[in-house]
């Protein structure tokens, strides 16, 4: 496929949230907080995707954990939902959540990258094995995760190959920052394979490249921008995609400059919407003076009247 028609035949735009995981004071999982943010999400029209090793805080979550968060995100979603899950060590690490993945009814399942961990990073022979053994075991529809959390990018040929050979793959969420990589893995794949960008910094980017959309944190407090840029793209209106564009920039660095998840929990909480609350330890709340600034700088932007939020409380 050449370039020129990889951006001239797609499909319509998309975003996802991975969604946070809201815990109660006393370390819980909240499921009302929960189901009522899942809902806030999805009433917003945006993907989503739970139980992922950032925004949805997965890395602190036990088994058991996991296993009540996909039955909760199914349950209240009626399976519109997609798993995510954090960097496996193995290939039976992750094929262990694929299965309770599928088991709970989800649409369908990322599989990341292979992290060993300690600094190693494996041969693109290693990484091929591994995504076949996950893969060839994965009774659901699969999204390839390409990510720089692991330290390596995996090659755009493999990825067609694996996407060739396991006819279940229906995409692939590419988190670098190379955007000739990006356009090499659109021409590669095709508009059959939904290629998403990791954060909305790419969006613009990833769109007049041909790929479908992008994922975000930032939805999680502020789903109507996200889908305010998503809309906008659709129907062509550049003057407001750009408005939207430059507020969800600026948002993802006002949020990840001052504590990612940490701050967003923070601002749920002051303005009293669901996922509020704190995050899950080793991770800790920021202090009541950065919340402060980063309320002052929302207030400016205007956001709460997007979002139709009340008055935040202290």
């Amino acid at each position: 496929m050449t370039m020129m028609n990889a951006a001239n035949d797609r499909r319509d735009p998309v975003a996802y949230v991975i969604s946070i995981t809201p815990f109660d004071r006393a370390g819980r999982i909240d499921e009302a907080a929960t189901r009522a943010h899942l809902r806030r999400m999805a009433e917003a029209g945006l993907g989503i995707y739970v139980g992922g090793g950032g925004s949805g805080e997965g890395f602190a979550l036990e088994e058991s954990e996991t296993r009540r968060l996909l039955d909760l995100a199914v349950d209240e979603l009626g399976g519109a939902v997609r798993a995510m899950g954090v960097e496996p060590r193995t290939a039976a690490q992750m094929r262990a959540f694929v299965d309770e993945a599928a088991r709970a009814g989800v649409e369908a399942c990322q599989i990341y990258s292979l992290d060993p961990g300690h600094g190693h990073r494996p041969t693109m022979l290693e990484v091929e094995q591994y995504f076949d053994e996950v893969l060839e075991a994965c009774p659901v529809p699969a999204v390839i995760s390409t990510h720089q959390s692991v330290g390596y990018r995996i090659p755009v040929a493999l990825l067609a190959t694996l996407v060739e050979r396991h006819p279940h793959v229906i995409g692939v969420n590419c988190s670098h920052g190379d955007l000739t990589y990006l356009a090499q893995l659109v021409d590669a794949l095709g508009t059959g394979i939904e290629v998403c960008v990791g954060g909305p910094l790419q969006a613009l980017s990833a769109w007049g490249l041909g790929a479908h959309g992008f994922l975000s944190s930032e939805a999680n407090l502020a789903p109507r921008l996200a889908m305010g840029l998503v809309g906008a793209v659709a129907a062509g209106d550049l003057t407001l995609a750009f408005d939207r564009f430059g507020t969800l920039a600026r948002l993802h660095e006002l949020l990840y400059g001052n504590g990612g998840i940490r701050v967003t929990k923070a601002v749920l909480d002051r303005f009293g919407l669901p996922g509020g609350g704190p995050p899950r330890r080793p991770q800790l709340a920021p202090e009541p003076a950065v919340v402060d600034r980063v309320l002052a700088a929302l207030a400016e932007w205007g956001l709460a009247e997007l979002e139709g939020w009340n008055s935040p409380g202290r």
